[in-house]
């Protein structure tokens, strides 16, 4: 996710914990889709779909982050 700013990424989990804590629950949502996906672990069609567009707002909220580290005013 997001290769182009992976030093960036790698900076704002340890020096902003908001960052840091939507990072992982992104990545948590991450492992539980594929899971679902793979049939590892239990849940509907509804369940994904519902997960993924959790994971997509994380994503974006994620994404404002980096650009503002990336461009201070």
């Amino acid at each position: 996710m997001f290769p182009e700013y992976r030093d960036l990424i790698t900076q704002l989990k340890t020096s902003n914990h908001h960052f840091s804590r939507l990072f992982e629950k992104h990545n948590t949502l991450d492992h539980r889709i594929r899971n679902m996906e793979a049939r590892t672990e239990p849940g509907s069609h509804e369940d994904i779909e519902t997960l993924k567009k959790e994971k997509l707002l994380l994503k974006d909220q994620l994404y404002v982050i980096l650009k503002k580290a990336s461009n201070p005013a």
